[in-house]
């Protein structure tokens, strides 16, 4: 079935016609779309739903007296199909709810071992008053670096951060210096 006559055919055929015309592309070309969005992952229904999608862009398409395709019928709809299939795709998986990915995620109660909170405190306190109040305002209370700046008296959110940062530092070259491994923290 080339394109060029099924343009021309189409635009003149009476209605019964044409839906032969239709029902013989959906029998050669239905089988080779579900066949690929089977191999995707998907299902009868978003074959079927996707080849009912692509065959009405191709019916738009061939009533343009200017449209010419240089492949089969059948390759043209599985192409649409194709470019259907990958911009649902994305769509459905930037859509996906963190909530419900983190609910199918089981962690073993036991996966998270007892911490000596003391010698973590000690840890923490060694930094000093200040920085010990400025991460605590910041990881517990989650508070946002424009009003830390404004309680721990910074000029501005930057330099609440870059103070933050050398808190986490000299915690860090504490650690370095002590040799301290996060299995001395577990009881």
């Amino acid at each position: 079935m080339e394109s060029v006559m099924l343009n021309e055919v189409t635009t003149t055929l009476p209605h019964e016609e044409r839906d032969k015309l239709f029902e013989a592309l959906y029998l050669t070309a239905f089988p080779v779309v579900a066949r690929f969005v089977r191999k995707m992952n998907g299902s009868l229904d978003d074959a079927s739903d996707l080849f009912q999608d692509a065959l009405v862009i191709y019916c738009e398409k061939i009533t343009n007296p200017d449209f010419s395709i240089h492949v089969s019928p059948e390759a043209y709809i599985l192409g649409i199909t194709k470019h259907l299939w990958m911009r649902k795709y994305t769509q459905d998986h930037r859509n996906v709810s963190l909530d419900s990915m983190e609910a199918s995620i089981m962690i073993p109660n036991d996966y998270y071992p007892e911490i000596n909170s003391l010698q973590l405190l000690n840890l923490l306190a060694s930094t000093g008053k200040k920085c010990m109040d400025l991460l605590h305002a910041f990881y517990y209370e989650k508070i946002s670096m424009k009003v830390l700046a404004g309680r721990f008296g910074f000029v501005t959110e930057r330099s609440a951060t870059v103070q933050k940062y050398k808190c986490i530092e000299k915690i860090r070259d504490t650690v370095k210096e002590k040799s301290i491994a996060y299995e001395d923290f577990i009881e």
